[in-house]
């Protein structure tokens, strides 16, 4: 038995040190370059890693019920009993931050990815084809023409709040400025010399988009999702601060801030706690997307300057 454990760990050395080799010691390297070139990317990344794992982990936080509501003690300040202090019905302060984090981070990474996927579809088919460029632009010129924050009330008002609404009225007013970026790269890469090489081959339009042209789109799409996630909690944010986004009685930073208008001579904590909370997700989620465009376009970057 001892001999069988004894072969079985001297087959296995030598897949663990190519392990090692092949991935462990590079990706600490590169860490390790990454950290001394672009420290604010590593620090934002963990900044936004707890704000992520604050509204995952929120029912084991310590919160209570964030509706609940406690009259008798409304307006407490932060301390022992209520970390972050009570608004002016009575309810914790501390349990509608931590679960307003769920609202503000589903909203802004879902109209992310969405924002991204749609603006590849489009702006690969407007960049590519001439024709369809007219049609699709037109329609994103249209749409960007109107203020985006009217836009997104009006949607919101027609239809009404919930958090699938207000992501779809942030995704349709975003978007189109997304298209753009992608549009832009695709007239400028189908004018690259392996793709007119590959249309020479007889490729197809379908297998030059996906293997020629996407790929070289993706860096500015990595940095455009960035800034469209961070804008997108923003706008949440402000739609709920303006009552027109989802129902007050889901916590969420932005409806917090608005409820604690009233009373922020008297109780500063109810508009701080969340608006901090809030300023700390958008600026970690910038320092990450300006240090991409860093990282991803070199020419860009102001240590290379």
């Amino acid at each position: 038995m001892q001999e069988q454990i004894k072969s079985t760990a001297e087959k296995a050395q030598p897949m663990i040190e190519r392990f090692i080799n092949i991935y462990w010691k590079p990706s600490v390297k590169k860490l390790d370059w990454t950290w001394r070139r672009h420290p604010m990317l590593l620090i934002g990344g963990f900044i936004l890693i707890v704000m992520g794992l604050i509204a995952i982990l929120a029912p084991y936080l310590w919160t209570i019920d964030p509706t609940a509501v406690d009259p008798p003690n409304r307006l407490m300040e932060p301390g022992a009993d209520w970390w972050f202090g009570t608004d002016y019905v009575g309810r914790d302060v501390y349990s509608r931050t931590i679960y307003g984090a769920r609202v503000s981070l589903a909203v802004g990474f879902a109209v992310g990815a969405m924002s991204v996927v749609t603006a590849a579809f489009f702006g690969l088919l407007a960049g590519y084809f001439n024709t369809v460029d007219l049609v699709i632009m037109r329609i994103m010129d249209a749409i960007m023409s109107i203020p985006h924050i009217l836009l997104a009330i009006a949607l919101v008002s027609m239809v009404g709040g919930s958090v699938p609404i207000v992501i779809f009225a942030i995704w349709f007013v975003t978007f189109p400025r997304a298209v753009r970026v992608v549009r832009s790269s695709v007239l400028s890469l189908r004018e690259e010399v392996y793709v007119e090489a590959a249309r020479a081959i007889g490729a197809k339009t379908s297998r030059i988009l996906w293997y020629h042209v996407l790929p070289g789109t993706i860096a500015p799409l990595m940095v455009t999702g960035t800034l469209i996630i961070a804008g997108s909690i923003l706008t949440e944010a402000i739609l709920s601060f303006l009552g027109a986004g989802i129902d007050p009685e889901t916590p969420a930073w932005g409806s917090m801030m608005a409820d604690g208008r009233r009373t922020i001579s008297k109780a500063m904590w109810v508009v701080g706690i969340p608006g901090g909370f809030l300023t700390f997700t958008v600026l970690a989620i910038n320092m990450i997307g300006d240090n991409l465009r860093d990282i991803l376009d070199p020419k860009l970057s102001r240590s290379g300057t």
